[in-house]
């Protein structure tokens, strides 16, 4: 028999929670760097081999783009999940960080190849096809998000298990907010080049690859159960079979997908209603994610005093009225034929609708991923955790997809949010289920 795996003593996992939270947040400045602009930057390739983005067929050629780096990561991160919990945490996390280096390279590569004054259709294709491997790989590598909440659950009591996980909130939130920040600032040092963004995206995940390698001390000892079957349907089954933790991962999944579709559209939908420049898009993106932040920051503390239950029924509300504020908004601005200039009420209702739609979602996330550890085997938490981020994968391809294809249907840009809507009334439905303690597990 193998020996069973031991978490590190929590006493001692300052350390690796604060390297995960800088490589975690350092990682996830590439994704904001590259997030807002890949449908600009994607869009003259499209129009060149005749599928543009005001059309349905460039529209689901986005969605492919944005949702293949998630499809990735729905099938691999149960794979490094499981891998974890038998070789330890430390080199999945570096492998994940090498793969991010090179793949966010070679987008800044594919999005070089000239457009002016014209680009072929040859061209276009290599550029796209280019591109789109770069998603794979860098969704390959970016599938250890549940590895890092292992780590996570490795050092920490269940008691302080919600507060551990929003560590991960707040870097994903400064990720998104230094992210477009650092594209905005930084590609002055590269003349504005089309290749900047992959650039500096793939130099920041080599900072965080060297922190990681020189700093990061393994928080679980290799030996764990035995992994033989790493792409196995039936584990899956098996960890969504577990009480209460298969309806905690659809929560995460229809959360995830309502969340996608807004952000998959929000550089197209800031440029046809308010007229954003690609500058004042990376604004807004770092403005989102400056909220995400904050609010990840505000959960801490609120998680000593309101069990995870109540603070996942918060997030929910929260995010169901922004999401109608934002349908209103669309309907109001692009369903007239307006565009909005500084200063409008529809702007700022904008604001305040998208603010209250990430405060929802920063409540959600660390809410799901304490529930599901503190009612998982100890010996299984890279597994099970992987398995959740699988299915939030599950919900950045089909999001982005749906969004996409949605926003060029109809010129009113409403019917992504009205979908969105639909999944979190989905939520709403079995919130109830899934706040019910499972049996000998705390809530």
């Amino acid at each position: 028999m193998t020996q069973p795996a031991t978490p590190a003593s929590p006493s001692a996992g300052r350390g690796p929670l604060l390297v995960v939270f800088l490589t975690v947040f350092i990682d996830l400045l590439g994704f904001g760097i590259v997030l807002p602009v890949l449908p600009r930057q994607v869009a003259p390739y499209l129009d060149a081999i005749g599928l543009s983005v005001e059309a349905g067929a460039g529209g689901a050629v986005l969605g492919l783009l944005f949702s293949v780096f998630s499809a990735m990561q729905f099938i691999f991160s149960p794979v490094w999940g499981r891998l974890s919990d038998r070789v330890g945490r430390r080199p999945i996390l570096l492998m994940s960080l090498v793969g991010s280096v090179v793949f966010y390279a070679m987008y800044g590569y594919a999005v070089s190849l000239p457009i002016e004054p014209t680009v072929t259709r040859s061209a276009a294709v290599v550029a796209l096809g280019l591109v789109l491997l770069s998603r794979i790989g860098a969704g390959i590598a970016g599938a250890s998000v549940g590895t890092a909440a292992a780590v996570i659950a490795d050092c920490t009591t269940p008691e302080n298990r919600a507060r551990g996980m929003a560590l991960i909130g707040i870097a994903f939130g400064g990720g998104f907010t230094l992210g477009p920040l650092i594209a905005y600032f930084g590609l002055a040092l590269f003349d504005r080049a089309r290749w900047g963004t992959g650039a500096i995206a793939s130099l920041l995940s080599l900072v965080a690859l060297v922190i990681a390698a020189t700093v990061f001390h393994e928080t679980r000892r290799p030996g764990g159960p035995p992994a033989k079957e790493f792409f196995s349907l039936g584990r899956t089954a098996a960890v969504l079979r577990m009480p209460t933790v298969g309806l905690l991962v659809l929560v995460y999944f229809l959360t995830i997908f309502a969340m996608a579709g807004f952000e998959s559209t929000l550089a197209l939908f800031s440029q046809q209603a308010f007229a954003m420049s690609d500058d004042a898009n990376f604004l807004l993106f770092a403005a989102i994610g400056v909220v995400l932040m904050i609010a990840g920051g505000a959960y801490r503390p609120l998680a000593k005093r309101r069990p995870e239950t109540w603070l996942l029924a918060a997030g929910v509300a929260m995010m169901i009225a922004g999401m109608v504020g934002l349908t209103a908004v669309a309907a109001g601005v692009t369903g007239r034929g307006l565009v909005a200039k500084p200063g409008d009420p529809w702007r700022w209702a904008f604001y305040a609708a998208a603010s209250l739609a990430v405060c929802g979602f920063a409540f959600i996330n660390p809410s799901v991923s304490a529930l599901i550890s503190r009612r998982a085997d100890p010996d299984r938490q890279g597994e099970v955790l992987g398995v959740n981020q699988s299915f939030a994968s599950l919900g950045r391809i089909l999001g982005p997809f749906a969004g996409m294809t949605l926003f060029s249907l109809h010129v009113s840009r409403v019917l992504p949010y009205v979908l969105s809507l639909v999944a979190l009334a989905a939520v709403a439905t079995v919130l109830a289920r899934v706040t019910t303690p499972a049996a000998g597990r705390p809530a």
